[in-house]
């Protein structure tokens, strides 16, 4: 079996690029360590957690906010059986779809863990032991990520837990820990927290979201408290001890002495994920990594040994599924002789609790640090008619741009459908758009991304006309 690339990992990168490849013409094998397609995003990542967030959210209105739009229920109760279960048709549906695409394309899929023997032959080892060996010209690896889950904190997959886990909880918990208060534990603890459980955010840092702007964790923070999630901001984490049916988690308070235990269900840990390169034969090749398992790889994505290149999460940069998917077409086409872009600060951030947070380019922080003279418009969500109409009044939108120019450098949301309203700042941003053209730009009302809008015209002269 000899093909002018092959692939290995069939997440988000690793699949499109495989579907890249193939309409350029190249003969193109996928190979995937599980039975089925789609990595951790389709499998046990974004698309399970975001059928659960959903799912989780019209429980919500429909035990807590219906009847205020005039429509009395009872009894209304939560059916985990069937939550998990409609999870689960999602993304056999999805993964489905992946298979299919692959038959569309004329890519050959081997399922097995893929190795490098040398450059040109991939070692496929299946789960009955048998192996198979495949030629080829050029590979690209896309294996991926997987949770981080520290000895210390004796990860049982059972009573202590990661996002894997916490996806195929059958009955509603009465209480858990969440160790992290980044997008991954935000998201899956406010699954939880909607259905009633009692949630514990430890995290060690001075703000949940650390990487977002200060703005988005501030308002992200104040919604997530009204849902009845507690947060222990500046802790750490000492011990995680499990029995059966519960589990003891130690915390202590940053550069202090003080501790305390919180007993609860489940403990989540929810503190990044690794570069998951172990066990590929990237030494048989010369290939290194860093010290968080990542693989060294040029501008072009390339690694030292001409002909591999390594996407996603595999590599430095956001672990984002769209970012792994820009990058898988920017390999195929860079093999294929073209030139592609990928501005890395236009690839936009989620976080999919609701309301949702979403952002693209750079925070105010950051900005101030480096020293640009900016100014900001912001526009509440509760000054939005439309918002009010959907009861969904949390949150704002942050609009950042130069002082001198008015370039838009950053814009930053904590509301309703954020992640899809994010879209119009990066086609802003593309186009180094100015907060004036945004402005001037008619927004249909009423609708959400009026409050794009609004912000773009407190940005430009502070005249915001709904505030």
């Amino acid at each position: 079996m000899k093909y002018d690339v092959t692939v290995i990992g069939s997440g988000p990168g690793g699949y499109v690029a495989a579907i890249r490849c193939a309409q350029l013409g190249m003969k193109t094998a996928l190979i995937e360590k599980y039975s089925t397609l789609g990595g951790t995003c389709l499998n046990v990542g974004c698309i399970p957690s975001k059928a659960l967030l959903d799912s989780s959210e019209h429980y919500h209105n429909a035990a807590h906010k219906f009847s205020e739009h005039g429509i009395n229920l009872t009894g209304v109760k939560v059916d985990m059986a069937q939550m998990i279960k409609r999870k689960n048709d999602v993304v056999s549906q999805t993964c489905d779809g992946v298979a299919y695409l692959m038959k569309k394309n004329a890519i050959e899929v081997h399922h097995g863990f893929g190795s490098f023997q040398d450059k040109n032959h991939i070692l496929v080892t299946k789960d009955d032991g048998s192996t198979e060996v495949l030629e080829t010209e050029k590979v690209i690896i896309a294996t991926g990520s997987k949770p981080i889950a520290p000895a210390a904190f004796n990860y049982d997959k059972k009573r202590v837990i990661t996002s894997t886990e916490a996806l195929n909880i059958t009955k509603v918990p009465k209480s858990m820990v969440v160790i992290g208060g980044g997008v991954i534990g935000l998201e899956l603890g406010s699954v939880y927290a909607r259905l009633g459980t009692k949630v514990d955010v430890v995290e060690f840092g001075d703000r949940i979201i650390g990487g977002m702007d200060k703005d988005c964790s501030k308002e992200l923070m104040r919604s997530l408290k009204k849902i009845g999630v507690k947060f222990h901001l500046k802790h750490g984490v000492t011990t995680v001890k499990s029995t059966k049916t519960t589990v003891t988690v130690g915390v202590q308070k940053r550069d202090s002495e003080d501790t305390f235990e919180i007993k609860a269900d489940y403990c989540l840990i929810a503190i990044g994920r690794y570069a998951y390169t172990d066990k590929l034969g990237l030494e048989n090749v010369g290939i290194t990594t860093d010290d968080k398992g990542r693989i060294n790889v040029d501008g072009h994505l390339q690694t030292e040994v001409p002909g591999i290149y390594a996407i996603g999460d595999v590599i430095k940069g956001a672990m984002l599924a769209h970012k792994a998917e820009e990058e898988g077409v920017f390999v195929a086409e860079t093999m294929n002789g073209e030139k592609p872009h990928i501005d890395y600060n236009l690839i936009p951030g989620v976080v999919y609790t609701w309301p949702e947070v979403a952002a693209v380019g750079q925070t105010e922080e950051q900005l101030k640090a480096a020293g640009r003279a900016i100014k900001v418009g912001k526009f509440p969500f509760k000054a939005l008619g439309r918002a009010r109409a959907s009861m969904d009044t949390e949150g704002m939108v942050k609009v950042i741009a130069d002082k001198e120019t008015d370039e838009i450098l950053g814009v930053h949301m904590v509301g309703p459908r954020t992640a899809d309203m994010i879209a119009e700042a990066v086609v802003a941003m593309e186009f180094k758009a100015s907060a004036e053209d945004i402005a001037r730009m008619s927004h249909a009302h009423p609708t959400y991304t009026e409050a794009m809008k609004e912000a773009a015209m407190a940005a430009t002269a502070d005249r915001a006309m709904h505030i």
